[in-house]
């Protein structure tokens, strides 16, 4: 790839909460994305279980997407294509009242609590001000690359 490509080997992918045309989630999974074509996204994986959000939000495929990172789109044009190609039309008023649903969502069942648990017990299990997924996923970022919980 370029110099521009994401090297998360080195360094966390932006955090949950940075916003693309009203939309969280998106330019951390860009950043993963992109890292994977590279082969540089580490530990961290494209369409996980938040990324999937998005994508059944929005109403695209993930390898849709993928296809469109391959071709070295930066964030905007990646946005434009978004625009073109999504199944679901939101208004900016729904977009922003659903990434406000992602930053205070917090795990729902037994399964996605324990999981919370574990991470947040390794990343900063004194931490008691990490109760989002947002919280504990830029807690878990910033511990993994040297910082202190």
């Amino acid at each position: 790839m370029n110099w521009k490509t994401p090297d998360l080997t080195a360094h966390a992918p932006r955090s949950p909460r940075c916003k693309l045309g009203g939309y969280v989630i998106l330019p951390r999974m860009l950043d993963k994305g992109r890292a994977q074509i590279a082969g540089k996204n580490g530990e961290y994986h494209y369409s996980c279980p938040l990324d999937k959000r998005w994508f059944e939000f929005v109403g695209v495929e993930p390898l849709e997407l993928l296809g469109e990172l391959e071709s070295g789109a930066g964030d905007m044009a990646v946005l434009k294509w978004i625009g073109s190609n999504a199944r679901n039309s939101h208004s900016p008023v729904e977009i922003e009242a659903w990434s406000r649903w992602q930053e205070t969502r917090v795990p729902g069942d037994l399964e996605s609590r324990e999981f919370f648990n574990e991470i947040h017990s390794v990343a900063g299990k004194d931490r008691e001000d990490i109760v989002t997924w947002f919280d504990l996923l830029d807690l878990d970022d910033y511990v993994t690359f040297g910082g202190a919980a």
